[in-house]
């Protein structure tokens, strides 16, 4: 019996042994694997060279333009345009040289309400809106639009736009805001055609637009400068201080007029 078993336990030994050959891993005979390469980063860096080149190549050409442009609002070209302005000797030309000497001024734009005398009241020189470019060319040629703005709505109240909150007049700001304005030359000058054709707009004459964001803008006709003198150009102050700048049509023109006190 023993027997039987010792040799039961040989077979079963000899045929795990055979098992285990048999499961023996296969060796790899494909191609040995490949290690992937770090991408270079040469190609961005042309890619990149290539986009400053065709920039530079479309930029390149607007240059000149630019130059010229600024070239055209020059001191000089400023001083010229206005001798020619003053020597005109009508109330409508001296209002826009005195628009154009503001260009001069170094302005940073401030909308903020400010306490300030009365009559002749100004904030600091070095600051302002729209609407001081207005009241300082005024002033240049001796109308006191703080003054005029005033003796209005304290005898009109609410002829002119509710959209303040203000209770009663306030020589601080009535002066500097667009729509009282707009109210008041309206009443007190005269309201002139709103057209596309420059030969509507005189020197002098005052316009009102409305931006894309649906704020009031206001500005004064004055003429180009250099053989450029007889378009249509304004003086204004959007944002960067008083520019002279061909925008007449560059907005929509809501108000045309003309007031001289």
């Amino acid at each position: 019996m023993r027997q039987i078993f010792a040799r039961q336990l040989q077979e079963s030994l000899k045929i795990y042994k055979e098992k285990q050959i048999e499961m023996r891993p296969i060796e790899y005979i494909g191609a040995a694997p490949i290690k992937k390469k770090r991408r270079s980063s040469l190609g961005g860096w042309l890619m990149v060279a290539f986009a400053l080149g065709l920039g530079g190549f479309f930029v390149h050409p607007l240059i000149p333009f630019l130059r010229a442009q600024t070239d055209l609002t020059s001191p000089a070209n400023v001083r010229e345009a206005m001798s020619s302005l003053i020597s005109d000797g009508d109330f409508g030309s001296r209002l826009a040289a005195a628009a154009l000497e503001r260009t001069q001024s170094e302005v940073n734009f401030d909308n903020v309400y400010y306490q300030i005398d009365f009559p002749g009241g100004d904030i600091a020189s070095d600051r302002g809106k729209a609407e001081d470019v207005i009241v300082r060319a005024y002033r240049e040629v001796g109308i006191d639009l703080q003054v005029d703005v005033h003796a209005d709505i304290r005898e009109n109240f609410y002829s002119y736009p509710q959209i303040f909150g203000a209770k009663e007049p306030d020589t601080n700001i009535d002066h500097r805001r667009v729509q009282n304005l707009q109210r008041f030359f309206s009443r007190k000058g005269q309201a002139l055609a709103i057209s596309q054709d420059e030969e509507d707009y005189s020197f002098g004459d005052i316009v009102v637009w409305q931006l894309l964001d649906g704020n009031k803008h206001i500005g004064i006709v004055v003429p180009g400068p250099g053989a450029k003198k007889t378009e249509r150009w304004v003086v204004h102050n959007i944002g960067n201080g008083p520019e002279w700048e061909k925008k007449l049509f560059d907005y929509t023109i809501k108000g045309h007029y003309r007031y001289g006190g």
